[in-house]
């Protein structure tokens, strides 16, 4: 471990155009990072990584994401089984945002409520606007109680 190194951004030319892995972190030290299912296609969540997410994500071939909320770094799947394998990850032309195309261990659910996805509710948009969302996932693969327990929750209102 420890064989990733981040290159120093020097130009658009190597940032955009060049080999070199040179992530931009935002001003809180993360990048945006998608996680989508490398079968489907299926968006999964969209999660945050600090530099040392990062880096241990692509050594170890498992997510890892840091937690705003909690404000620490995260292991999926350590507390609940559902580890993220990584099968592909990609990063954007300016390398600002991280794509992760993953395969999920157990029941396949990457949201920490219990369903498949994170975004299993539609936003009515056009004719629809202002109507409530939509459920598109119906039923929970998993029960975060069972799971969880008295652990904190990964968002906080």
């Amino acid at each position: 471990m420890g064989n990733v190194e981040f290159r120093t951004r020097q130009s658009v030319e190597q940032v955009e155009e060049s080999t070199d892995f040179a992530p931009k972190f935002d001003r809180d030290g993360l990048l945006p990072c998608i996680t989508s299912d490398a079968k489907t296609g299926e968006v999964l969540m969209l999660g945050w990584m600090n530099a040392e997410a990062l880096r241990l994500t692509i050594e170890t071939g498992e997510a890892h994401y840091y937690s705003r909320a909690r404000r620490v770094l995260w292991h999926k799947g350590a507390t609940s089984g559902l580890v993220q394998n990584v099968i592909e990850a990609r990063i954007d032309d300016d390398q600002d945002a991280i794509w992760l195309r993953v395969e999920v261990a157990g029941s396949g659910a990457s949201c920490h409520v219990g369903y498949r996805s994170c975004f299993y509710r539609a936003v009515p948009t056009a004719d629809e606007a202002g109507k409530p969302l939509t459920f598109l996932e119906h039923q929970k693969t998993f029960d975060p109680d069972d799971v969880y327990g008295d652990a904190p929750n990964p968002t906080q209102v």
